[in-house]
């Protein structure tokens, strides 16, 4: 059973100002509560389209949404290639780009894929070092553990995990492996903490946590995937649709909130004119200034919500 706890769930639907006929994207389905909660507000002539790159997810969406499966699209797909997916969905489109009324992004990984054992992520189950959100996907964790060189895998620790101990632990690593192949995330799991100090183990968490965090990130290429698809929501969400953002560590939240800025009207004119004469345009209105986060109510119900951060933009 695919069990998942929908982070921020009123929160980000309510974002997207559900139209009962518009036609909405779930492009992270996950457990397919936020695609619920959308489904559930559109009338006959509304259309709900969700993404997921995993069978699990997909299975699941087809018995938790049966009741609106009339008014459903699962399409299974890497959520950076929407643009070219919904041309397949006979969606209207502008000048042959896609036009819907709303785009919803929880990004990271689900809690089942954490907790499933076999998958990989986790470094509290020693299970075959994978971490594939896309079964089908060819690069593994075990792939860049055994035979990238050591300067890339400290590389993507410190860029993806903000580790500080990315030398020290890449070293471990690449000395490691020159006796056998690390096969488990058990095996890697003792590995992160060799190369990391005693007194630094101490605080912060597990101490494999950002290492774990950052082979996924580079597994599934996480964040090249999320610029790609922002973009591409820009161009496809019509004119007054919305696009919610769920992010879940400040790289994520980073690339979000730049490329929502850019996209923002920006005045150039001095602050003494009267009006704003500079014809600075933009395309995408802020509907948070500051990003949501997690209420306390929802963090004594789901602590794996606690670093979630929501961001809405309008397109003008």
């Amino acid at each position: 059973m695919f069990q998942h706890i929908t982070v921020l769930l009123e929160e980000a639907v309510d974002g997207l100002a559900i139209k009962p006929g518009g036609i909405y994207v779930d492009c992270t389905l996950g457990g397919a509560g936020h695609s619920e909660r959308i489904v559930s507000q559109l009338s006959g002539g509304g259309r709900l389209i969700a993404f997921d790159q995993d069978d699990a997810a997909l299975d699941n969406a087809r018995v938790r949404l049966a009741p609106y499966m009339d008014r459903v699209t699962l399409v299974k797909s890497n959520f950076r290639y929407l643009e070219e997916m919904l041309l397949t969905c006979d969606v209207p489109t502008v000048d042959g780009v896609p036009q819907v009324d709303g785009i919803l992004f929880d990004l990271g990984v689900s809690s089942p894929q954490l907790d499933e054992a076999g998958r990989g992520f986790s470094y509290n189950h020693d299970a075959p070092l994978d971490m594939r959100m896309d079964q089908g996907g060819a690069l593994t964790a075990y792939d860049i553990v055994n035979s990238w060189e050591e300067r890339e895998i400290s590389r993507i620790l410190h860029v993806y995990g903000e580790e500080k101990f990315a030398r020290s632990i890449a070293r471990k690593i690449v000395q490691a492996r020159e006796n056998a192949p690390i096969e488990t995330t058990g095996e890697l799991a003792e590995l992160v903490k060799t190369g990391i100090p005693a007194a630094a183990r101490r605080t912060g968490g597990h101490p494999a946590k950002r290492s774990f965090q950052a082979l996924r990130i580079a597994v599934n290429d996480e964040l090249g995937a999320e610029e790609d698809a922002l973009e591409q929501a820009v161009k496809c969400v019509g004119q007054g649709g919305r696009i919610s953002v769920i992010t879940f560590h400040s790289l994520e939240d980073r690339i979000c909130k730049q490329l929502f800025a850019s996209y923002v009207e920006k005045c150039t004119c001095p602050p003494d004119f009267p009006k704003c004469v500079c014809g600075g345009t933009g395309k995408l209105r802020l509907v948070n200034r500051k990003p949501i986060v997690p209420t306390e109510q929802e963090l004594e119900v789901n602590p794996r919500s606690r670093s979630a951060k929501l961001r809405v933009a309008e397109k003008l």
